[in-house]
């Protein structure tokens, strides 16, 4: 038997379409190229339009098929038109990936109102609405596959979890809740839980280099990630491979949570 028809069968993604938050740094860069490459048709969503225009213009010279929409998923109203412009690219997504989020943690004697709603705005509810948006499509067409990125602050406190990791642990709630919804109708819905990831996210942490290298030691492979390191966990959580897998917490940390 030969590999190529095989791996493809399992791993393919032509024909999909996955919206990508949060897609033009970072985890989410790594995430929609690793899509995209894999065959998908991939709109990617975040503000800065100039890192969203060098994505996309990276993966065309390659020959994939991708696009971009400008918005800030801090308001409601953002997120929804967010995804009715996205939707009106390459048609309703099968696939959706929400990487998008801020990292604000002050110590909890200082984190404000402010701070808390921005962070909810952002890592909770803009995925939340995304969901509400296109899981019942996805279920009534049969397939669908849902992706959250968290963290290890929603399985523990360390480095001023604050308002930060209050959402992460919320995400992570959400997939349960939705895969209870969805999955009896073809749509998994997972997180991805990075351990420390070298990433602009992180920038504060990464001037600490004692912490940085800390983390490193926290794993078991004796390293920090890197946003490349998620390429194949999401092509397999977005590919028909994962059929079988809902409602969980993959962790691609180095064996940081294990150690």
């Amino acid at each position: 038997m030969e590999s190529q028809p095989y791996l493809a069968q399992l791993f393919s993604l032509e024909n999909h379409t996955a919206l990508v938050t949060g897609g033009s740094s970072g985890i989410g860069r790594a995430i929609a190229g690793a899509l995209a490459r894999a065959g998908a048709n991939v709109v990617i969503v975040a503000r800065r339009e100039a890192e969203l225009a060098a994505t996309v213009g990276e993966l065309e010279a390659e020959g994939c098929r991708a696009a971009w929409v400008a918005a800030d998923l801090a308001t409601r109203d953002g997120v929804r038109d967010a995804a009715d412009r996205a939707a009106a690219v390459f048609g309703e997504p099968d696939i959706l990936v929400n990487c998008a989020g801020i990292n604000l943690r002050p110590p909890m004697s200082e984190l404000d109102e402010d701070v808390w709603d921005r962070t909810m705005a952002v890592n909770l509810d803009a995925p939340f609405l995304l969901g509400q948006r296109f899981g019942p499509g996805m279920a009534e067409r049969g397939y669908g596959r849902i992706i959250h990125v968290t963290s290890q602050q929603a399985h523990r406190a360390f480095v001023q979890s604050g308002a930060y990791g209050v959402s992460k642990g919320g995400l992570e709630s959400l997939a349960r809740s939705q895969a209870e919804a969805w999955s009896p109708h073809g749509v998994t819905c997972n997180t991805l839980v990075p351990g420390f990831v070298l990433t602009p996210l992180n920038a504060r942490l990464q001037s600490q280099p004692g912490t940085i290298a800390a983390l490193a030691d926290r794993t078991l492979v004796g390293r920090n990630g890197v946003p490349e390191d998620f390429a194949g966990a999401a092509v397999f959580l977005a590919s028909r491979a994962s059929a079988y897998v809902t409602g969980q917490s993959v962790f691609v940390d180095g064996g940081f949570h294990a150690h």
